[in-house]
């Protein structure tokens, strides 16, 4: 489950419609009735928060939004977005790493989902991280 105040436009999820799950992003949130309406490859449809689930970050999520992998000398992995990088200390280990972008650094010390990752790029860059 993902709670309500931490989707926006745009967020790429799992949706559960009746047992089956669905990738789709995020089109349109009802403040008023608490749902959030969903585009699957299928269709749109609104649901509760308790319907939507999140998507591991892994470096395949990664390459959907076309980041470049750079492999450095120390065994440490380097993905870049433009000037937005994610540093992984050990290649695959999305538990411990940093992102960041300019001046704006931040260390993530457990992992975190794709929607996250496009929030924290959406507040660092005040760009949309879409696919």
């Amino acid at each position: 489950m993902i709670k309500f105040q931490d989707l926006r436009a745009g967020d790429i999820v799992l949706a559960d419609y009746e047992g089956k799950m669905s990738e789709g992003s995020v089109v349109e949130l009802n403040r008023e009735d608490k749902e959030v309406c969903v585009l699957t490859e299928v269709q749109e449809f609104w649901f509760q928060p308790d319907h939507l689930h999140p998507i591991a970050l892994d470096e395949e999520q990664l390459m959907k939004f076309h980041f470049e992998r750079q492999d450095n000398p120390d065994g440490s992995v380097k993905y870049l977005k433009g000037p937005f990088r994610i540093l992984l200390h050990q290649q695959g280990n999305f538990s411990d790493f940093e992102i960041w972008y300019r001046e704006d650094r931040r260390h993530m010390s457990h992992p975190i989902s794709v929607h996250e990752l496009q929030n924290h790029f959406h507040q660092m860059t005040k760009i949309d991280l879409v696919r």
